[in-house]
């Protein structure tokens, strides 16, 4: 045999062990993980699908609340260049990844659909076009597999994230902020929710990321690879807020609404006017990017603090957490920004609450959280279906029981607090 024939034999050799002993791994895995849970009485395991907006992402956790397997497809760089999120873009690349995420997530567990206890996937609020990829594909998933489906809340999952890793009991105050949402809500139970105040208009995650777009911040150095967000969050650190007076939104309302787009309207203005000062054409960065920037911040973090200050003197007023070891859980994208966080933190602490917040990876959509609401509404029985003709997703969808006016009836006054972060 010639030596490029015997090479090649070798080659051939090398790739069909390496995918047997691949194939080895993924077996031992597979059996590992049931003689795991064959000798624990209640045996739960869970898919959860994520496809609300731009990430599809998938995961299986056991009951426990461990990962045993998750993958997610971001199509962040895509929507950057694009300038923003373009819906028929979105439910292209979702279909086109959904299959090998979710299959991902399935290896890496080594748990075999017919292992699944059940696949919870997100129906409402977001993206009608993602929304429906998520949703078309786990049922054929289910009824291939002959599972029970769990359909889950998006705004819910991301409420109850927190209890996979740290044991907050019910009742508790939620936050949530992201590029889609802005609400304030009490959380009784798994799907008992009393909805304290939300965004009359746009999100905070929306705003930043107009602000950071009309800043051009993807040609700054170094901002090129960060979400809208995130750009504004880094190039703040650097700015003064106090150059630009920006007018906290709702100043006369005394609610826990929330909204932000009054405050665009001043910061694009602002921006105008600047680039008429430097004589520079839109398109390119002003010299005082990242004042702007640090006075937006500023506000976005002032104005959910402050509402978010009146929902915890309403929730004491009216016995709604308790009176001891009170729980404010932050979660959502925005969630991640650090300065919104520790403002938040000024507010926790004047009013004696714990102030969690789960990890910045779990703060953005992701597959565990949706699995994890499976895990949640699975242990209590609740909104589990067998039968899935008559399902639907729900682009708008409100969360819990509206008792908004409540908190406006009982125009609480909020003390001032010093909002001042030293970065």
């Amino acid at each position: 045999m010639s030596p490029l024939l015997s090479l090649s034999a070798t080659f051939r050799s090398i790739h069909i062990r390496s995918t047997s002993i691949l194939n080895c791994v993924s077996e031992l895995r597979r059996r590992q993980i049931k003689n795991v849970f064959s000798n624990r009485q209640l045996c739960r395991l869970v898919l959860g699908i994520e496809t609300s907006c731009d990430d599809t992402a998938a995961a299986v956790m056991d009951e426990t609340g461990s990962i045993l397997g998750e993958s997610l497809y971001s199509q962040k760089d895509v929507h950057l260049k694009a300038g923003g999120i373009i819906p028929p873009v979105a439910q292209r690349l979702h279909r086109e990844h959904i299959a090998r995420v979710t299959q991902e997530a399935l290896d890496m567990s080594g748990v075999a659909p017919s292992d699944l206890s059940a696949v919870a996937t997100t129906v409402k609020p977001g993206l009608a076009l993602s929304l429906g990829v998520g949703l078309d594909y786990s049922i054929k998933f289910i009824q291939q597999h002959k599972k029970p489906f769990i359909p889950i809340h998006h705004m819910e999952a991301h409420a109850l994230t927190v209890r996979m890793i740290e044991p907050v009991q019910f009742p508790f105050l939620v936050l949530l902020v992201s590029g889609g949402h802005c609400l304030l809500a009490v959380s009784k139970g798994v799907d008992d929710f009393l909805l304290l105040g939300k965004s009359l208009d746009e999100a905070p995650g929306d705003i930043l990321d107009k602000v950071a777009r009309r800043l051009s911040l993807l040609s700054h150095p170094e901002c090129s690879t960060l979400s809208g967000g995130q750009a504004i969050e880094h190039i703040a650190k650097q700015g003064d807020r106090l150059k630009f007076s920006l007018k906290l939104p709702m100043g006369q309302h005394s609610d826990c609404n929330f909204s932000f787009s009054g405050l665009r309207t001043q910061v694009i203005h602002i921006i105008h006017k600047k680039e008429g000062e430097e004589g520079i054409p839109m398109g390119q960065l002003l010299s005082c990017v990242n004042d702007i920037a640090a006075a937006v911040q500023y506000t976005v973090a002032s104005h959910i603090a402050k509402r978010t200050h009146r929902a915890i003197l309403f929730c004491k007023a009216k016995g709604l957490l308790p009176q001891n070891s009170a729980t404010l859980v932050v979660s959502g994208g925005v969630a991640s920004n650090q300065y919104i966080r520790k403002t938040l933190k000024i507010v926790t602490d004047s009013t004696d609450l714990t102030l969690l917040c789960p990890p910045a990876k779990l703060c953005t959509d992701n597959g565990v959280m949706i699995a994890w609401n499976g895990i949640e509404r699975l242990r209590e029985g609740k909104g589990i279906l067998n039968h899935v003709e008559n399902i639907c997703y729900e682009p708008k969808a409100a969360l819990g029981t509206d008792i908004s006016g409540q908190v406006r009836e009982a125009a609480i006054k909020v003390p001032r607090l010093k909002l001042e972060i030293k970065e």
